[in-house]
C-alpha cells in the first residue's frame, strides 16, 4: 500500500484514513518499536542529548512535540507517529552520518546550516553524529583525510553516507581531485558508498548530475545512483534533489531510516513519495488565478505582479515540477520563489537544465532539441516529465486563451461607446 501524500495540516491525514488504513499504519507502527528499541540499546556516539539541546536553545518538551507531530505530517505518517518520530528524534545519535563534497557548489551545505530558528530539523542536525563533513569540520588536508577513513572504519556498515554534487567520469575522473593524495571522485564515491548502510544524494547534481551534467556536459558528470549503477555497487540510494535541498526532507529521510531501519517508498526517480509525491502546481497559492486565467503578463506587468497572479506566462515550470517546496518553504519556513515573485524552474527535476529552459518563458508552443530531435512540449511530457505535464500545458493554453477571449469581450462595449 503506498503512502498518502504531503501534508501540511498535521490532522488531515487522519481523517482520510479507512480500516484498511489504519491496520497498515498499526502494523508500520509495530515496525517502527520494534527498531527504535533496537536504536535505543546501542550506545550514543554523542556525549549531547535532545533534552540538553532543547534547554539550550529555550524549547520547551511541549513546543518540541509540536514540531515533530508537524514533522510527522511533513513525513505522510498519521498522529499515531507522533511520539515515535519524537523518539527517533531522540535516538538520532545513535546515526553514523559521512557527509562527501564531490562536483558542487556546497549550496545543499549552506542551506543545511543556515536555520535561524530552533526548528526540529535545526535539532536533529546538531544532534546526529555527524562524523565527517568537510565544510563544516575544522581539520583539512592529511587530518581530514584521517578523520574521514577513522569513520569508516569504526562505522563500516552502519553509517548513512550524504553525496553533495554529481561525479565526473571524464579524464578518468580527473576533473575532480581530492585530498592530498589526489583521489578522484570516482575513488573516494567507491570507497565510502561501498561501506555504507544507505545513501542520500542531496541535491540536484547529487540526484542526476544537475547543472554540470547539461549539454555539453564537458566532465561526463553522474548523478550518484547512476554512477553506482557503472560500477555494479548494490546500496539503497534516496534522491533529494532541488537547488539546495531544504534540510526538511534531508532530516525527514533520516528519521525515516531512524524510525524503520529502510529508506522511504520512492518514485520513479527515486525520490521519496511523501516530499515529492505533488506537483509543485497542485500546492501553489498562485493556483487558483492559473485555473481562472489570471496571469502575469511579463516582468513589466506591476499589476500583476503586486496581485500575485499566476507566474506561468513567464516561465513558471511548476506544472512540470514535483516538490514540497511550497509546503516547507525556505528560510525557516519563510518563503520560496513563487512566493517570492519567481516562477518555478523546476530544479528537482532529471535533465531541468536542457529541457525547461530558458526559465522565463512558457514551456508549451516551444521546441527542444532533446533525445536526439526537436521535440515540443508534449513529446517532453509524455517521456521525460510525465503524461501529466501534457495536460497541464493543455490546460494552461486554454485558460490563457480564455483570459484573452474575455478581455476582448470586455473592451467590445467601450469600443461601439467611442464610436
Amino acid at each position: 500500500m503506498s503512502r498518502a501524500r504531503t501534508q501540511a495540516d498535521p490532522e488531515a491525514i487522519d481523517r482520510t484514513l479507512d480500516e484498511a488504513s489504519i491496520e497498515h499504519y498499526e502494523r508500520l507502527a509495530a515496525e517502527a518499536d520494534q527498531h527504535l528499541d533496537k536504536l535505543a540499546a546501542q550506545a550514543p556516539l554523542k556525549d549531547t542529548t535532545l533534552e540538553y539541546q532543547l534547554r539550550k536553545r529555550g524549547v520547551t518538551r511541549r513546543e518540541f512535540l509540536k514540531m515533530t507531530a508537524v514533522m510527522t505530517a511533513t513525513m505522510a505518517l498519521p498522529s499515531m507517529f507522533d511520539l515515535r518520530v519524537a523518539r527517533a528524534a531522540e535516538l538520532a545519535t545513535r546515526l553514523p552520518v559521512i557527509w562527501q563534497e564531490l562536483q558542487s557548489c556546497t549550496g545543499n551545505s549552506m542551506a543545511l546550516i543556515r536555520n535561524s530558528n530552533p526548528g526540529v530539523d535545526e535539532l536533529i542536525l546538531d544532534l546526529i553524529s555527524l562524523e565527517y563533513a568537510e565544510v563544516l569540520m575544522a581539520p583539512s588536508g592529511q587530518a581530514a583525510e584521517d578523520v574521514l577513513e577513522a569513520s569508516i572504519e569504526r562505522y563500516r556498515g552502519e553509517y548513512i553516507a550524504v553525496f553533495e554534487g554529481s561525479v565526473p567520469m571524464a579524464d578518468d575522473g580527473n576533473f575532480l581531485t581530492i585530498g592530498p593524495a589526489g583521489h578522484t571522485g570516482i575513488e573516494v564515491v567507491k570507497h565510502v558508498a561501498e561501506n555504507s548502510a544507505a545513501i542520500i544524494a542531496a541535491g540536484t547534481c547529487a540526484a542526476y548530475g544537475g547543472i554540470p551534467a547539461a549539454r555539453p556536459n564537458p566532465t561526463a558528470a553522474l548523478g550518484i545512483a547512476d554512477f553506482l549503477n557503472t560500477q555494479r555497487i548494490n546500496k539503497p540510494v534516496v534522491n533529494l534533489p532541488a537547488c539546495p535541498v531544504s534540510s526538511t526532507n534531508v532530516v525527514g529521510t533520516i528519521l525515516e531510516y531512524a524510525l524503520f531501519g529502510r529508506l522511504p517508498s520512492l518514485d520513479a526517480f527515486g525520490r521519496p513519495l511523501w516530499a515529492y509525491g505533488d506537483r509543485i502546481h497542485d500546492k501553489c497559492e498562485r493556483r487558483g488565478h492559473f485555473d481562472a486565467g489570471q496571469f502575469v503578463e511579463g516582468w513589466s506587468d506591476t499589476e500583476g505582479l503586486k496581485a500575485g497572479l499566476c507566474l506561468y506566462k513567464v516561465g513558471c515550470k511548476g506544472p512540470m515540477a514535483y516538490n514540497n517546496c511550497g509546503v516547507v518553504r525556505y528560510n525557516d519556513g519563510t518563503s520560496w520563489p513563487i512566493m517570492a515573485g519567481h516562477g518555478c524552474i523546476g530544479c528537482s527535476e532529471p535533465g531541468f537544465w536542457d529541457t525547461l529552459t530558458p526559465f522565463e518563458v512558457p514551456l508549451a508552443g516551444r521546441r527542444y532539441p532533446v533525445f536526439g530531435i526537436d521535440a515540443d512540449a508534449d513529446t517532453i511530457g509524455a517521456v521525460a516529465l510525465g503524461a501529466a505535464a501534457v495536460g497541464i500545458v493543455a490546460h494552461a493554453g486554454a485558460t490563457m486563451v480564455k483570459s484573452a477571449t474575455e478581455q476582448r469581450a470586455a473592451k467590445k462595449p467601450e469600443a461601439k461607446k467611442e464610436q
